[in-house]
């Protein structure tokens, strides 16, 4: 039996309002019918699309798997009729999802080769770990961008891709900062502003730190790059950050590079899943930022 379209639009609709009365008031359609319309579809599948909590509709895993097949084939169709209509020409989509905290200056750098090029659309989303991998195995999402290689098997789908290396440093205002100072003498005498014990970043500096015999004065921590960078910049103490993440404040003065951790770096990786048909603009974009990890940019 072939896939009835009508009813997947019907289970398209209801994913995304979140709610069968109103998803069938927007069809003009009534919700037992609604209703019915995804049973036959679920019956179709072979598999439960919605785990139904009282009132509430919650996506199941298949259930996200669907509605990313969903999001797909009716895009596809709206952008067949502008374009036969002559009301825009044919758009490639980029769907990127990026870690909350994440900086932005880093994921502007990534996208920078296709924003704003015409006839590409980039759709950004943030998000935890989980919500970002799940997006990406239900083909919301083509990419993923973090700063941590996420745990994966044998069995694990995902391809990592390398794309950047930076290099860290404690940032401060200048007056804080001065002259004169080295490392273990900054690290003594300033507070620090901190990413969060679980990070990668927090764990390359703890061991510098134990390497030097240096009991540091924390005074915040963040899983936040925006937070750090806003605490940096409100002189509460050193900041421990990529230099990426508050270029604008080092090139206006603002903040100034205390100094440069050897050894303590940020590695920066996209996340895709193979497919069969994976959006055209992947390989250029994570091409590029393979050729820059390489030569360090």
């Amino acid at each position: 039996m072939k896939l009835n379209y009508t009813h997947l639009r019907s289970f398209w609709a209801v994913a995304h309002e979140g709610n069968l009365t109103r998803a069938a008031e927007r069809m003009g359609v009534s919700q037992s019918a609604l209703s019915t319309q995804i049973q036959s579809l679920e019956a179709r599948l072979g598999q439960a699309l919605f785990d139904r909590r009282g009132r509430a509709l919650h996506l199941t895993e298949a259930g996200r798997i669907a509605l990313g097949h969903a999001d797909v084939v009716f895009d596809a169709g709206e952008e067949l009729v502008a374009t036969l209509a002559g009301t825009g020409g044919p758009r490639e989509v980029l769907r990127v999802g990026a870690l909350a905290t994440l900086s932005r200056n880093f994921q502007m750098r990534f996208l920078a080769p296709v924003m704003g090029r015409e006839g590409v659309e980039v759709i950004l989303r943030s998000g935890s770990l989980a919500e970002l991998l799940a997006g990406l195995e239900a083909h919301r999402l083509d990419v993923v961008l973090l700063n941590t290689v996420p745990p994966r098997d044998a069995a694990t789908p995902w391809v990592v891709h390398p794309i950047d290396r930076q290099s860290v440093s404690l940032v401060g205002a200048p007056g804080r900062v001065g002259t004169g100072r080295d490392l273990e003498t900054l690290l003594s005498e300033e507070p620090l502003v901190l990413p969060v014990i679980e990070t990668s970043l927090r764990a390359g500096f703890d061991r510098l730190a134990d390497q030097l015999g240096v009991t540091p004065t924390i005074v915040a921590e963040a899983d936040d790059m925006a937070m750090l960078r806003l605490l940096a910049r409100e002189d509460l103490g050193l900041a421990l950050v990529p230099p990426i993440v508050v270029r604008d404040e080092l090139e206006s003065g603002v903040l100034v590079e205390a100094a440069a951790l050897e050894g303590v770096e940020e590695a920066f990786v996209a996340i895709t899943l193979a497919r069969r048909f994976p959006s055209p603009l992947l390989p250029e974009l994570l091409d590029r930022a393979g050729a820059g990890a390489e030569e360090g940019v």
